[in-house]
């Protein structure tokens, strides 16, 4: 496809395919491919992030659905996964979140959701983007008299506010002292609302976007800033996330970060002692450390691997009827509450363990021993296919035969970014310092 990557369609505001133009184009699309029958409401929810591009994409994809007849329910800044709870909630038939999540401001894309909360299919964006492009033929404009409407939804903060406490069953956080970095995103009011209102106290930053700050030096990319925080202040624990708020990133009471396997691996501990991990089945991707398939066995529970994305994840997830899953990056999915992932409820539902536990975060996450890893994000001109590149298919042949089981390799192009992403990993620390300065050497040879 053209438009649509791994996470909907994204790039650079006011470049192709992120134009007033094409978001216009992307709401009739919308509306041709996605009407529902008489049997329906023709309703599209739009949310967003606090980009100051958002109107700007958000006034457009209005335009496109309501001139091809749809009513359109504008909800404002929301958390990507509270448009997907709501798209399902409110009987839409679609829902769309204005976002670039951890990407910087200058960057912005929108991705859609079927009227069961879940991302779409390849299928149906193959079928969208056609659409999009000229590649249909559009069909005619719908009478004067049959023009859609937009309306604001005032309470569709307090709709999800509500929900998401009730996934943790309304828990007291009482006696906890949390550090929330918001990063400028689209969290910024309804995070620390929810958790104050269970009853924690809450140390709040990151959380006053002017549109052009999201991600700056905040929220997940920069959990750092949450553990100084933390040890500041004393705290149990920093939570951090990133600019749509489907991914959280843990700090704990001294400051540290935990990496997001650790955190996948006690979920998955928890889940399975409450009765809740179906198949006793943890879902990662090929990214997760080798060290939490190695824990998760000695805890019984087999580990699930997939193709990089939460949308990988969600849809194995579906497939075989698991219950939860994620990314090391911070994806979290608890498949018996929502559609993706999801970092308020996953904030919730690590509280919720550490008190059941009576415990703190790390010792609930000393649960592993990770392999020393690296990952290098590599900026590329451009993304021509990896099995062309002579010098680096054979490095990759090379470090596969030497490493055995005592280590792995992972190269792959972003599929948000030009980018491409070089993962080591190794019982031997000097094996991977080693063996990543040999694929970039290759990389910077071969692409120019």
């Amino acid at each position: 496809m053209k438009l649509f990557g791994t996470d909907g369609i994204r790039g650079r505001v006011n470049e192709f395919p992120i134009t007033a133009e094409l978001a216009l184009r992307m709401g009739k699309a919308v509306a041709n491919v996605l009407r529902a029958d008489g049997s329906r409401r023709n309703r599209v929810l739009i949310g967003k992030d606090t980009r100051i591009s958002g109107y700007m994409l958000e006034s457009a994809i209005t335009s496109g659905l309501v001139s091809m007849g749809m009513d359109v329910y504008l909800v404002g800044p929301l958390p990507t996964p509270a448009v997907a709870h709501l798209t399902k909630s409110m009987g839409a038939v679609a829902g769309i979140m204005i976002t670039a999540s951890h990407n910087p401001y200058e960057d912005n894309g929108m991705k859609i959701f079927g009227p069961d909360g879940y991302k779409l299919s390849d299928e149906l964006e193959s079928v969208i983007e056609r659409h999009i492009m000229g590649d249909e033929p559009e069909p005619p404009p719908v009478p004067p008299g049959q023009i859609g409407k937009a309306h604001r939804i005032d309470d569709a903060r307090g709709r999800y506010i509500e929900f998401a406490k009730n996934t943790a069953d309304n828990i007291s956080l009482r006696g906890l002292k949390i550090v929330v970095d918001c990063g400028h995103g689209a969290a910024y009011f309804i995070a620390p609302l929810i958790f104050k209102e269970l009853g924690a106290d809450v140390i709040v930053t990151a959380n006053q976007p002017d549109g052009i700050n999201i991600n700056d030096g905040c929220g997940a990319l920069h959990p750092e800033a949450a553990g100084a925080l933390v040890r500041q202040h004393g705290a149990d624990l920093g939570i951090s996330f990133d600019g749509d708020a489907d991914r959280v990133i843990f700090t704990d009471a001294s400051g540290r970060i935990v990496s997001g396997d650790r955190i996948l691996g006690l979920c998955a501990i928890g889940l399975k002692e409450q009765g809740k991990l179906r198949h006793d089945t943890l879902v990662a991707t090929i990214m997760s450390n080798l060290g939490l398939i190695e824990a998760m066995k000695k805890h019984g529970i087999h580990v699930e691997t997939t193709a990089v994305g939460d949308r990988s994840v969600i849809e194995c997830m579906r497939a075989n009827g698991y219950s939860f899953g994620g990314e090391n990056s911070g994806h979290l999915i608890f498949g018996d509450y929502v559609t993706t992932g999801d970092g308020i409820l996953s904030a919730l539902q690590v509280l919720r363990m550490m008190i059941g536990r009576k415990a703190s975060l790390a010792e609930l996450a000393d649960i592993m021993h990770e392999y020393p890893t690296h990952l290098a994000n590599m900026p590329v001109p451009s993304k021509p296919p990896l099995e062309g590149l002579v010098k680096l298919q054979g490095l990759m042949k090379q470090a596969s035969s030497e490493f055995g089981d005592q280590g792995r390799h992972l190269i792959r192009y972003s599929g948000t970014e030009n980018k491409i992403r070089v993962l080591v990993e190794h019982r031997e620390l000097a094996e991977v310092n080693a063996w990543i300065e040999r694929f970039s050497s290759a990389i910077h040879e071969e692409i120019r």
